[in-house]
C-alpha cells in the first residue's frame, strides 16, 4: 500500500506528552511539520513546546475531534494510550502504530501469544486468570517473575517469586483488590546481558534498524545503553534483528517498533535464535534509542516522523560509538534537599551530549533526562561515560 507523502507544513499529532512526543515533535518540526499533542497534563512536556497542545482526556471525544480536525497523521506516544482512542481516529486519518498491534503490546498474555505465533523463542510461561489457577502451575515455572498482564511498565506490575508458597501472596499483591486483574508468570532465567532492537517499519513494508542495543537495568529501569558495532557476535545480532522484523511483519506494524531480548548464559535454555529469547516489543521508540539522536545520521525520532508521513526509510548509520545514561529525579535530591546537578561540570567533558525533558518536578524514578556520551571508540566513551556517573553520583 502506499500515499502520497505528507509535505513538510502538514500537521502531525500525537496522543501521549511526555519526553518521547517532546523528542518527537523536536524531529517532526526539524523536518518543516507542525505538531499537535492531546495530553491532560497542561504542563506535558511536549505540549510546551508543540504549535497545539489539547488538553483532554485520551478517549474524550471532543479532544479526538480536535485533534482528527487539525492533524493530518496521529502516532502514540506510549503503548497504555487507550487503543480505542486510536480506533477512534483511524476512521478519519492515518494511524502508525494502528489500534491492533497497540492492543497487543498492551497485554502481556497477547504479547506472548504473538511471539509463539512468529517462532520467537520466548521464556517458558503461564497465564494465571485467577487465584484458582495457582495450583496447576508446574513446578519447572518457579523460581519465577509474576507480573500484571495489563498497565506495567519500567519494572512495575511485577513481583519475583522464589517458591510455590510465595505465589498466592504475590497474585494477591498484583490484584490489589481487583479479582478482575490477569497474570502471567515467567520462568526465570539465567541472564548474561539485556539488548534491544529498534526498528522503523513503513505503509510499504520497508524495515531499517538502529544499531543493536546492549542496556543494563536497575530496578526495573533502563540505566545504561551501550551501542558499538562490536557489541555481540554478528550472528546473533543478525538474529535478533531477523526476529524483530519478523514481530513487526506479523503485526502489519508501521512506525518504530523496539523489540526488548534477554541474551542467555551459556547452558541447556539456549533457542532457535542461539542465545536470544524475546522479552516484550514497546509499539513506539524507546529510551534505549535515545542515543540515536547524538550517535547516528538519523534518530529513532525521525524513523517515525518518516513513517508517519510516508516518506523514505533511509537505514540509520552509527557514526560514533556511545555510552547513555538515564538520568532519574533522585539526582535532583541529596540529604534530602533539592538541588540541581553541576551540569557545568559535565559539560565540560568531551562527548557529552545532555537532553533534559522540561518536567517540572524531580521524583524518585521518575524519568528527568538522559546523557549520551560520543567517542571515537567505545573504550573512550565508557571512560568519560565513568567519569559523568562519578560527577552526577550514580553507579557508571
Amino acid at each position: 500500500m502506499t500515499r502520497r507523502p505528507l509535505q513538510p507544513g502538514a500537521t502531525l499529532g500525537v496522543l501521549g506528552g511526555g519526553q518521547l512526543a517532546r523528542m518527537w515533535s523536536h524531529a517532526a518540526q526539524s523536518l518543516g511539520y507542525r505538531t499537535a499533542v492531546l495530553d491532560p497534563d497542561p504542563h506535558s512536556p511536549a505540549g510546551l513546546i508543540s504549535h497545539l497542545h489539547v488538553q483532554s482526556a485520551y478517549l474524550d471525544p471532543q479532544g479526538l475531534a480536535r485533534m482528527a480536525q487539525a492533524c493530518q497523521a496521529i502516532t502514540t506516544e506510549f503503548e497504555n494510550v487507550p487503543a480505542a482512542a486510536l480506533a477512534q481516529l483511524q476512521q478519519q486519518l492515518p494511524v502508525s502504530p494502528g489500534p491492533a498491534a497497540v492492543e497487543v503490546a498492551q497485554d502481556r498474555a497477547a504479547e506472548k501469544a504473538h511471539f509463539v505465533r512468529c517462532g520467537v523463542p520466548v521464556a517458558p510461561h503461564r497465564v494465571l486468570a485467577d487465584a484458582n489457577a495457582l495450583a496447576d502451575v508446574p513446578d519447572e515455572l518457579l523460581p519465577g517473575i509474576l507480573k500484571t498482564t495489563r498497565l506495567g511498565y519500567d519494572g512495575k506490575g511485577q513481583i519475583r517469586v522464589h517458591s510455590r508458597a510465595e505465589l498466592p501472596g504475590a497474585f494477591a499483591q498484583l490484584q490489589n483488590g481487583n479479582p478482575s486483574v490477569v497474570c502471567i508468570l515467567e520462568k526465570r532465567l539465567p541472564l548474561a546481558a539485556e539488548c534491544s532492537v529498534v526498528l522503523a517499519r513503513g505503509l510499504d513494508g520497508q524495515c531499517v534498524h538502529l544499531p543493536l542495543q546492549m542496556n543494563q537495568h536497575r530496578d526495573g529501569i533502563l540505566a545504561v545503553t551501550e551501542v558499538h558495532e562490536q557489541s555481540l557476535p554478528v550472528g546473533t545480532q543478525q538474529h535478533a534483528i531477523d526476529a524483530a522484523t519478523q514481530i513487526a511483519r506479523e503485526l502489519d506494524y508501521v512506525g518504530v517498533l523496539c523489540v526488548e531480548f534477554f541474551l542467555l548464559q551459556d547452558g541447556p535454555e539456549k533457542t532457535a535464535l542461539g542465545p536470544l529469547v524475546v522479552n516484550e516489543i514497546a509499539p513506539r521508540p524507546h529510551n534505549s534509542g535515545h542515543h540515536s539522536i547524538d550517535s547516528c545520521d538519523v534518530s529513532q525520532f525521525e524513523l517515525q516522523v518518516r513513517c508517519m508521513a510516508g516518506l523514505p526509510l533511509c537505514p540509520p548509520r552509527l557514526h560514533s560509538p556511545c555510552v547513555m545514561l538515564n538520568l532519574l529525579g533522585d539526582l535532583w535530591w541529596r540529604d534530602g534537599t533539592e538541588r540541581s546537578p553541576d551540569w557545568a561540570a559535565l559539560l565540560a567533558l568531551p562527548g557529552v551530549h545532555l537532553h533534559l525533558y522540561g518536567k517540572t518536578e524531580a521524583r524518585h524514578g521518575r524519568k528527568m533526562g538522559h546523557v549520551t556520551i560520543t567517542a571515537q571508540d567505545i573504550e573512550t566513551a565508557r571512560h568519560v561515560s565513568a567519569k559523568a556517573a562519578a560527577l552526577l553520583g550514580i553507579p557508571a
